[in-house]
């Protein structure tokens, strides 16, 4: 039988409580990103308000600077997860990202109003997202069982926005406080990064213990039992290493199949800042509100996170992900209707958190159990990679063509766009394993490469 996962086989099943338990590595990661993300959003709450509408960007110039800033990373992201694969140095090389972020606020502090330094602080805040994203991904699929790896995402992503929403918050509050001194909200968003960094060295472990992915949930440590080399409970067989250099991974044809739906749907995902810019001109919205508009989408995405990912295990993580793009289409479109200013505010803003519930973690959750064991990091750095690199382009060709013809043809390529990719999704997309047992089936021909050697499909 086929098994898409790299985790043990032949292990009894585990009892329905413990599976359901988020582990306890992957909340001291959420933790970390939360605090990471307070820090983060402090400072980035308001740049778009402040490149398009303070310095006078046209949509343009705005959709070269979003789609580098998201797509600047791709080589660092590709560098981390190899680097990270190498020797098993996940928290190492993430531990990096976060510390580099960190230092960036520092630098942003002693840029004393300097273009060039602020821009290289935001340039190093950039590459240590890059470098850590994959290391930490990698970690939270280690430390989980693969059939649970959704609702694992999905609470790390929940307390990954949780930080997203206080941070934009503690910005404004600390402006409000100090008559809008902005080197108060860099120098606290510097502690809270250190925080962030002392928290991951102090907590985060380096590796899963024992030989597998984790530890068997279902079979509790006995104090009497020696734990040592006389246990002889029978061992499922180790899953074969990865050989060879970073694209060692996309050997299975199902991975393939996913780096380049990532791809797609990418390239049709209009960047969340050109949508709540569209908002703002419809609404007429005073510039004083414009920064509290992601608030909205992120509240969203932290209700449904959890619950998405949990539904992504039991149903497969195939169709939400078909769904969230689906819900983005839904906020185009509602963009483009003739509705009522604040039935598209609040539309538009539910939407964009179901998109991101349904498929940010979805997305790494459907990825793991196709990655070769030892090439964890660097799977999941290609399909980062690919889909930035993807969205960097549609973020420079919406901007082009609103620039040319207007907000509304932008968006109607756009949409036009995404239901081409998502039709071609959902024929590509292999189907993941259920928390029921059932595990996917590849196409005929497929095979997992993890599979012990012999077996068929």
């Amino acid at each position: 039988m086929y098994l898409a996962t790299t985790g043990r086989r032949d292990a009894p099943p585990r009892p329905t409580g413990a599976r359901r338990r988020v582990p306890g590595t992957v909340l001291v990661l959420g933790t970390v990103s939360l605090v990471t993300d307070v820090s983060s959003e402090m400072v980035t709450a308001v740049l778009p308000l402040y490149l398009v509408l303070g310095l006078g960007l046209s949509p343009l110039q705005f959709g070269l600077l979003d789609g580098l800033t998201t797509g600047a990373t791709a080589l660092v992201r590709l560098l981390g997860g190899a680097g990270a694969d190498r020797g098993g140095r996940h928290k190492q090389v993430a531990g990096l990202g976060y510390a580099l972020s960190a230092c960036s606020r520092l630098g942003l502090l002693l840029a004393g109003g300097a273009t060039g330094w602020i821009a290289g602080a935001l340039a190093a805040d950039r590459l240590g997202k890059g470098v850590r994203t994959a290391p930490r991904d990698a970690l939270i699929t280690l430390h989980s069982p693969p059939e649970d790896l959704g609702r694992a995402f999905g609470a790390h992503r929940a307390m990954d926005t949780t930080g997203a929403l206080l941070g934009p918050l503690a910005a404004f509050a600390l402006l409000w406080a100090t008559a809008e001194t902005y080197e108060t909200v860099f120098a606290v968003s510097f502690c809270v990064g250190a925080l962030g960094v002392l928290v991951w060295l102090l907590f985060v472990p380096g590796r899963p213990r024992g030989p597998g992915r984790q530890q068997d949930p279902g079979r509790p440590c006995d104090p009497a039992r020696p734990r040592d080399d006389r246990d002889t409970r029978p061992k499922a067989p180790a899953a074969p290493r990865a050989r060879g250099g970073l694209l060692a991974a996309p050997r299975s044809p199902a991975y393939r199949r996913i780096v380049l739906c990532a791809a797609l749907l990418g390239a049709a995902t209009v960047g969340d800042s050109f949508l709540y810019l569209l908002l703002q001109r419809r609404l007429d919205l005073d510039a004083a509100w414009f920064p509290f508009l992601p608030l909205g989408a992120a509240a969203v995405y932290l209700l449904l996170a959890v619950p998405a990912g949990r539904l992504a295990d039991r149903l497969g993580r195939r169709r939400p992900l078909l769904y969230g793009h689906g819900a983005l289409l839904l906020a185009y479109g509602l963009l483009l209707a003739p509705v009522p200013g604040a039935a598209a505010l609040v539309g538009v803003l539910a939407l964009l958190g179901v998109f991101y519930a349904a498929t940010d973690g979805v997305l790494m959750a459907l990825t793991g159990p196709f990655l070769t064991e030892g090439r964890q990091a660097g799977g999941l750095a290609v399909v980062q990679t690919a889909q930035a690199l993807a969205r960097l382009g549609a973020a420079v060709a919406f901007g082009a063509v609103w620039t040319a013809s207007g907000p509304e043809t932008a968006l109607v390529a756009a949409s036009l766009a995404l239901a081409a990719a998502l039709g071609c999704a959902a024929r590509l997309l292999p189907p993941g394993p259920t928390r029921g047992g059932s595990t996917a089936r590849p196409p005929r021909g497929e095979h997992d490469v993890n599979a012990p050697e012999g077996s068929t499909t």
